[in-house]
């Protein structure tokens, strides 16, 4: 039997399991996660978030971020403001910037004096290849839009790498938008290999959009971070939102704060918090 401390933390309602794998061992192929994942009879938790130590000279930390059915997935944008608090509460780092390593790219959270925490998320990637997405016969690679068939439908998004995969769509309402239903056909589409995020975003002025996230491996959460940089990457591309300024992205959770300029990096602002402490066998 073997036993493990963890913390309960979220991000706009985006909830997750957060392990020291530095201070304590821990083998995620070992455990029982998508039983810890449960709400009823476990944790309950969108994802697990483990902490490790770096493995490159010039990072702080390595992060490894596993779904709630147990798959491990490359990048969450809620789950590093959560990573950037936890090793500042628990005395892994005294800085207030660190670098950590995914495995998709280093990340650069930063801790402000507000209690709230911004992320550099990186630059988004867009070509086909780099979500990975197939585009449809005759389509061009750097189309800002692509047909996707749900069912008999054609549905147009638009596809944006932010560390992991998204596919944003445009919708009139958010409150009324198939999320269930579109996002778990989209998300196991043969056109994309790996799988995809599914954002449903409304555009209500050029500063500010709701957004709504149907995660892979996940289904629909109270906010998603990498989520809400694509869909404000997105709507950027399109014209729909203003370069270079904060953008506010209406999460069901919550707002978070996005700011990007085509071939900068995405900068990303909200709050996290802590909700409790435990430990467990297994």
């Amino acid at each position: 039997m073997k036993k493990l401390k963890f913390t309960k933390m979220h991000g706009l309602g985006n909830d997750f399991m957060v392990v020291d794998g530095v201070n304590q061992a821990f083998e995620p192929q070992e455990a029982p996660l998508t039983q810890w994942a449960n709400r009823h009879t476990g944790v309950g938790f969108d994802q697990l978030l483990l902490v490790e130590k770096a493995g490159a000279a010039d990072v702080d930390f390595r992060y490894r971020i596993f779904n709630a059915d147990g798959s491990e997935v490359e990048q969450c944008g809620n789950g590093a403001r959560c990573f950037a608090r936890f090793v500042a509460d628990k005395g892994l780092s005294s800085k207030q910037e660190i670098r950590v390593e995914t495995a998709r790219g280093v990340i650069v959270p930063r801790l402000l004096d507000s209690g709230l925490v911004v992320v550099n998320m990186g630059k988004p990637r867009l070509m086909p290849s780099e979500i990975p997405f197939v585009p449809a016969a005759g389509e061009a690679d750097d189309a800002l839009t692509h047909i996707v068939l749900v069912g008999l439908e054609s549905v147009p998004l638009s596809c944006v790498n932010m560390g992991n995969p998204h596919a944003v769509l445009l919708v009139d309402d958010v409150d009324t938008a198939p999320v269930a239903r579109w996002g778990e056909a989209i998300e196991s589409n043969e056109q994309f290999p790996e799988r995809v995020n599914v954002g449903f975003m409304q555009v209500l002025d050029e500063g500010h959009i709701r957004l709504r996230v149907y995660e892979r491996g996940a289904g629909e959460t109270q906010a998603c971070g990498t989520g809400a940089c694509a869909a404000v990457v997105a709507g950027v591309r399109l014209g729909l939102l203003q370069a270079a300024s904060q953008i506010r992205v209406s999460l069901p959770g919550g707002d978070l704060h996005i700011e990007w300029q085509p071939g900068d990096d995405v900068m990303m602002t909200g709050p996290v918090q802590t909700v409790f402490e435990g430990e467990l066998q297994y």
